[in-house]
């Protein structure tokens, strides 16, 4: 599979990957994955930031794909196909239809924030 085809790919995998989290056929273990994949997929933070040239896109081209290989070789074949089924579903008109899928990595960002200001409050 080409790079273009894989990207393709991810657009439903990651969605897949967020529902696969409320799936009880999940394992434990697959289901940290998967949240640490959608995490990072959604996640404004990059491990290499996009700004340094070539190497801010080579995470999103082998770190991003390579959770996702980690998680689904963790989640039952039959899961992972019912819940890319329902993904495929949600980027049509270009975006997610269930936006709020979002909101508890805004969440953990929020409280990351706040925790950040609480501790440099206090070392000031």
């Amino acid at each position: 599979m080409d790079w273009k085809a894989r990207a393709e790919q991810l657009k439903t995998d990651v969605p897949a990957l967020w529902l696969c989290l409320r799936e009880k056929e999940t394992p434990l273990l697959a289901k940290v994955l998967a949240a640490v994949t959608v995490g990072y997929a959604l996640s404004p933070v990059d491990l290499i930031p996009d700004f340094i040239p070539v190497l801010g896109y080579l995470d999103d081209l082998v770190i991003l794909p390579a959770l996702a290989a980690l998680a689904l070789r963790c989640i039952p074949k039959e899961t992972f196909e019912r819940c890319r089924g329902e993904a495929a579903g949600m980027w049509a008109d270009g975006k997610p239809k269930r936006w709020y899928y979002a909101l508890p990595i805004l969440v953990l960002w929020v409280l990351a924030a706040i925790f950040l200001v609480k501790l440099v409050l206090h070392l000031l």
